[in-house]
């Protein structure tokens, strides 16, 4: 990261602060709490800040926003910058005015001389002048508990332009001269072209038909009439015979790639430890593929002017993106200008610059800036998804609740939280890579969210084995005090001691680490009709350390939990040799207004830790709880996400 202040920070004669990063805004509210450091080592109003993100030529590069390191790596980083600057203009005004700098004071973006009262501000100070100096390498810092901006609910920045309509998405943006693209997609994955026929679409005026190898795609003055080129070309394509969801986890299981196996984590003798144990565990959970399904499809506004390329993107990773284009069309990564509007969500899935390329390449055959705007059913097909994974887990506890021997294989998912909290002298941890039959990536909290919906649901058999409760057996293995203050403080405010299940009503409790955030969740269901299962209460307790802004966890948490009832209950990718089967939201069911059960959420706040990311670890614990609970209420022990995408089954675990 650059050392200068000036590549993080300038302030402009009117006192207008700007501040550079290369992270983006996609929904998380990262603009807010950003600006929120900064004010507070910078001692100005928030509503002075303004943040200039993703903009691979103004922002320092940055590896993306992504892994919910955005709060204990920029924060840090813009606080110290900002706190160097504070020091400088201090410092500044103490020259200027032939004082010491310990008598001046910095407040309100501006400088005070507490004897003579005289003052300054910023940009008077420094009359729009670059911040010449290295950001120090022990800034003095505000203490935590000395916060006075950061730590409060600070409301959205342009929270109005976005609830209005007024922001604009990649998918909104214009150009007086630009065409709009579409691209002819195969008729299955790992397809070939083996005909093409563009003589239709190239009648129809003003369109501009682009063909480079399996590349065909379309460009004109308006979206419908390139629709309809993009509907005249007639092509054929050779896809080649490939897995269907009937043989997804048998085929993980057979397609292991050696090759890129991690060494495995193993202490102690798993064998050794069970042949001792009084009970005995041996069971599988599979997980399935599931779409992001962002509310904004990927999007991209392309222009070439010369041999310079500018895009506009919704990307995570604008560097990335800018070097992936760059490497498309063999020209140096500083011909590219990568700029991300604020992006209508990601989960992870907009790591790739897929919409970018597409876009530039149709702009450069065509001679002008070119829109590209994928479809819904694009959307469900061609970007990639989180990956479908079996774990198997064999266990051993003595009677007393001591969990003996832990062994732990996960297939293909990934490696992300797959570690185990809880205290075992004998583990054998192993993530195993696969050829996934289906193109895979990022998604909200990585693999965590199997590993844990794994490893809390067979915490909950192990109780059930050793006739403990369930808050009781976690806690009896576990050391952590911050783990076991979270899964404290959402029993209690769950009520769990209290909970009595019946048939139609089921308690369940999980939780774990990851990310550096510690998260506890309790989930009530109720089992309506025999079959349906409806989550009514949901309890989380999170911690990563310090809040920097209240509001802004609390809707991180809540979105983490509804977006994670999809994956626990009904959300799941059909596929069939090569195709897609339900690529609209009409057949991929989506958590829905009903299915949101009662939320309540505690933030532990703790001031005496380093900040951590939010993004991700409230989703983890959702799924094992509701899975949990729906035992209590049945006695049906469900080990594969979804859980119930057709209803309760009959039989019992």
């Amino acid at each position: 990261m650059p050392k200068d202040i000036a590549a993080w920070i300038h302030i402009s004669e009117n006192n207008a602060v700007t501040v550079f990063t290369g992270k983006v805004e996609m929904g998380q509210n990262i603009r807010t709490s950003l600006a929120q450091q900064v004010a507070e080592e910078l001692h100005v109003p928030v509503a002075s800040i303004a943040m200039i993100m993703g903009d691979t030529d103004r922002t320092p590069w940055d590896a993306g926003t992504f892994g919910s390191r955005t709060t204990p790596t920029m924060g840090p980083q813009l606080r110290a910058a900002a706190a160097s600057a504070r020091d400088l203009l201090v410092a500044t005004a103490a020259q200027q005015w032939k004082v010491s700098p310990t008598a001046l004071s910095a407040a309100d973006g501006r400088i005070t001389d507490s004897k003579s009262r005289q003052s300054i501000t910023y940009g008077q100070l420094m009359h729009g002048q670059q911040l010449v100096k290295l950001i120090e390498s022990a800034p003095p810092l505000t203490p935590v508990v000395d916060w006075k901006i950061a730590g409060t609910p600070v409301p959205k920045v342009d929270g109005r332009a976005f609830v209005t309509g007024r922001h604009k998405y990649s998918a909104d943006l214009s150009h007086p001269d630009m065409l709009f693209g579409k691209v002819l997609r195969p008729s299955g994955f790992k397809a070939t072209l083996t005909s093409l026929d563009t003589k239709a679409a190239e009648s129809i005026p003003g369109v501009i038909v682009v063909h480079d190898g399996d590349f065909v795609a379309v460009a004109a003055a308006d979206s419908a009439t390139a629709e309809r080129a993009l509907r005249a070309i007639k092509a054929k394509w050779s896809v080649p015979p490939q897995p269907s969801n009937a043989d997804l986890f048998s085929y993980l299981k057979d397609h292991v790639t050696a090759s890129r196996r991690d060494e495995p984590h193993i202490v102690g003798s798993v064998d050794r430890a069970l042949s001792d144990a009084d009970v005995k565990l041996s069971q599988t959970y599979t997980v399935q593929y599931i779409a992001h399904a962002p509310l904004e499809p990927r999007a991209a506004l392309a222009e070439w002017q010369g041999d310079k390329l500018t895009v506009y993107t919704g990307t995570q990773r604008p560097f990335a993106v800018r070097d992936e284009l760059a490497d498309a069309f063999h020209i140096s990564s500083d011909k590219v200008r990568v700029l991300v509007p604020d992006t209508g969500s990601a989960y992870g899935g907009k790591h790739t610059g897929d919409a970018a390329v597409e876009a530039a390449r149709i702009a450069k055959a065509a001679g002008k800036p070119v829109k590209l705007v994928w479809t819904r059913e694009e959307e469900f097909t061609w970007a990639y998804f989180r990956p479908a994974g079996v774990i198997d887990i064999r266990s051993g506890a003595h009677k007393d609740g001591t969990i003996v021997a832990w062994e732990f294989h996960n297939y293909n998912s990934g490696p992300a939280g797959i570690g185990t909290p809880y205290n075992v002298a004998n583990q054998k941890i192993e993530f195993h890579p696969v050829d996934s039959p289906l193109r895979q990536g990022s998604y909200r909290s990585l693999a965590a969210a199997a590993n844990h919906f794994a490893r809390e649901s067979h915490m909950d058999e192990l109780a059930h084995a050793v006739a403990m409760d369930s808050l009781d057996f976690r806690l009896k293995n576990l050391d952590d005090d911050r783990l076991r203050a979270v899964f404290q403080a959402a029993a209690d405010k769950f009520g769990w001691r209290n909970r009595k299940p019946s048939a139609t009503r089921g308690f369940g409790i999980a939780g774990g680490f990851e990310k550096g955030g510690y998260v506890a969740t309790c989930a009530e269901v109720e089992i309506v009709g025999g079959q349906n299962v409806h989550i009514r209460r949901v309890v989380e307790a999170f911690d990563c350390g310090p809040v920097i802004n209240p509001n802004g966890l609390r809707n991180q948490i809540m979105g983490g939990i509804v977006q994670g009832i999809g994956g626990a209950l009904f959300e799941a990718i059909r596929f069939s040799n090569g195709r897609i089967l339900n690529p609209y939201f009409s057949e991929y069911r989506v958590p829905r207004f009903a299915d949101a059960p009662e939320i309540e959420i505690i933030l532990m706040d703790r001031r005496d830790k380093p900040p951590m990311g939010a993004g991700e670890t409230p989703l983890i614990g959702l799924a094992p709880a509701v899975g949990n609970a729906i035992f209590s209420a049945t006695g049906i022990r469900l080990r594969s996400l979804p859980m119930v995408p057709n209803g309760l089954p009959s039989k019992r675990a």
